[in-house]
């Protein structure tokens, strides 16, 4: 990760101005500046950790002169009471920066955690655990950051790094195959972003039932997702495609949870994407105590 990209110092730098700004009054009040004090980030509760070293970036942000050591790197376990980090500095600029700092620390671990808990689930199988573009707005960057963290892999980044046609732009074409055509035909005129790296774009398309997958099936496509598919149902699209000359990886989307995923990675799927990793992780609890 790199954490002088401008759009994590422009995250930062709004954070800590809805926070702070124009001043904390009860610091302000109560604090003497010149009061120094040391200060440990602990876990309540049990989990993998991600953002430790951005935490470390807001409290620089902050007051450059604050030491912020780190005693459990992003990607590691923690467990309740353990110091993920500690802090010593002006007690004003610590308390001014603690906040944003949890905030951020908090949301990205709990995504690792949630994610490391799907990822334990398919261990045994060939499926990879994939986030989705379900993120909170302008965070995507750090949430997906913190999926890798908890052992999943990115799907992609944005509109821009590889061709996924659903249902609606099937509609828009009038069918399957002239979506796919047309994806074909206009693909020199595509210019890629940097980011992807990649020669030519990837081209995956989501199809909603098994007739659907037998017209893909037809076409070169490098991924075909399933959504929505009951397991039986996931079951027969997996013996379908390994079963044909296709070539394409298959993917699993749509109402993947806990009680299901391990189930579905069974079936011999490649990739199983999950939303919830990243719209409904529930935030790691932790806490920063001075003294």
């Amino acid at each position: 990760m790199n954490w002088s990209d401008k759009r994590i110092k422009g995250l930062i730098e709004n954070a800590l101005a809805e926070d702070l700004e124009p001043m904390d009054v009860t610091t302000e009040a109560i604090v003497p500046g010149n009061l120094k004090a040391g200060a440990t980030i602990r876990a309540k509760k049990k989990g993998i950790l991600a953002g430790v070293f951005l935490a470390e970036r807001i409290f620089k942000t902050v007051d450059k002169k604050i030491k912020f050591r780190i005693c459990k790197n992003d990607g590691g376990e923690v467990k309740k009471g353990q110091v993920i980090a500690r802090v010593y500095g002006k007690t004003k600029s610590i308390l001014e920066a603690e906040r944003v700092a949890l905030n951020f620390i908090q949301r990205m671990s709990g995504i690792a955690t949630l994610t490391n808990e799907f990822v334990k689930k398919v261990r045994h199988t060939k499926a990879k655990i994939l986030d989705t573009r379900k993120t909170t707005p302008t965070f995507r960057l750090l949430e997906k950051y913190a999926v890798r963290m908890g052992g999943g892999e990115n799907h992609r980044f944005g509109l821009y790094d590889m061709v996924l046609i659903k249902s609606n732009h099937i509609k828009a074409a009038g069918s399957i195959q002239e979506a796919i055509s047309r994806v074909k035909s206009g693909a020199s005129k595509l210019k890629l972003k940097k980011e992807s790296r990649r020669a030519e774009f990837e081209i995956e398309i989501e199809v909603r039932n098994l007739e659907e997958l037998r017209q893909v099936m037809k076409s070169d496509v490098d991924k075909i997702m399933l959504d929505n598919f009951e397991l039986s149902q996931i079951r027969r699209a997996v013996r379908l495609v390994r079963k044909s000359k296709c070539r394409a990886k298959v993917e699993v989307s749509g109402n993947v949870n806990l009680k299901s995923v391990r189930k579905i990675a069974q079936t011999g799927v490649d990739f199983i994407s999950v939303g919830a990793l990243t719209h409904s992780a529930p935030a790691l609890d932790m806490d920063l105590v001075i003294g």
